[in-house]
């Protein structure tokens, strides 16, 4: 449906009239999941694009407020929670505006140095008690469950992908991320640490945002960055930051693959900067794996 700048008008001056009188527009950078405006100067509301993130709202305004008082870095904060109407048919939020720019590397000063505060902030949310956090499923689209809740798909885009590929490495990495599981007590995930969910102020990491995709499982789904975003020096100081066992990187692995894989088998023809992304993520992984197996030995 069309969310546009006059419906998030009309539903904050319908339910929250003391900021009626406020301007709203588009931010510079919205995402996919969520349309985002910028509320007056100090706000945003965040409206879900579809029923399938619907459920992520409620979510984050029961959950945000208790993450918070323990991480290093700013999160979003919920000041209200917005109901149906104006013909729009899900929740929404209303957030304090945070500060700062999308990660780039270029905007970064010590990409090393940020890689270890992102580790450093995973560590401390992986600390936080997740006594009655919400488990993994639809809502965070199996973000901190297991792996094999995506094997079909992973096996059908290497199939489609076919020589485009090396398949049977591909295959390798995957079914040795299968193999092991997460043992240990459930620990909160945010599902996904991505570029555009890392804001930079003043060349450091300053906040984490996007927590649509949390639950409490299996930490590896966190840990895809380190091959999309980090590399070399970077990428060793992210590992060195989290206190993860070969398993949980392995599960790392066959989450950053079953992503590129399925991305680059929808762009045949179409979008090459993706597809070649894409391709050097794969390459990467089935590097990273070898490297991983050899230190392990026979």
């Amino acid at each position: 449906m069309e969310i546009d700048a006059a419906l998030a008008g009309r539903l904050v001056a319908a339910q929250f009239p003391q900021w009626a009188d406020l301007p709203i527009r588009p931010v510079a950078e919205g995402g996919w999941d969520n349309r985002t405006f910028h509320l007056g100067e100090d706000m945003a509301v965040r409206l879900p694009s579809a029923a399938r993130y619907a459920a992520q709202v409620e979510k984050e305004q029961r959950w945000l407020p208790s993450l918070a008082p323990h991480l290093p870095l700013a999160i979003p904060e919920p000041l209200a929670m917005g109901a149906p109407g104006e013909g729009y048919r899900w929740p929404w939020s209303v957030y304090r505006w945070i500060e700062g720019r999308t990660a780039t590397v270029e905007l970064i000063d010590d990409l090393p140095r940020f890689a270890t505060g992102l580790g450093e902030f995973l560590t401390a949310l992986q600390r936080i008690d997740a006594t009655d956090g919400p488990p993994a499923g639809p809502h965070s689209f199996w973000r901190g469950g297991p792996l094999g809740a995506y094997d079909a798909e992973t096996h059908q885009a290497i199939a489609v992908l076919g020589q485009r590929i090396d398949a049977a490495a591909a295959t390798e990495v995957w079914e040795a991320a299968l193999s092991s599981a997460w043992s240990a007590p459930p620990v909160w995930v945010h599902g996904d640490i991505a570029a555009g969910n890392l804001l930079v102020t003043g060349g450091r990491l300053s906040a984490v945002i996007d927590f649509g995709c949390s639950a409490v499982g299996d930490p590896a789904c966190d840990l895809a960055i380190a091959w999309t975003f980090f590399e070399g020096e970077s990428r060793a100081a992210f590992r060195a930051a989290l206190p993860l066992d070969a398993g949980a990187w392995a599960r790392g692995r066959g989450w950053t693959l079953w992503k590129a894989l399925i991305v680059l088998a929808a762009l045949p023809g179409a979008n090459p900067q993706g597809a070649d992304q894409c391709r050097r993520i794969i390459d990467d992984l089935v590097a990273d794996h070898r490297l991983a197996s050899a230190a392990r030995g026979p």
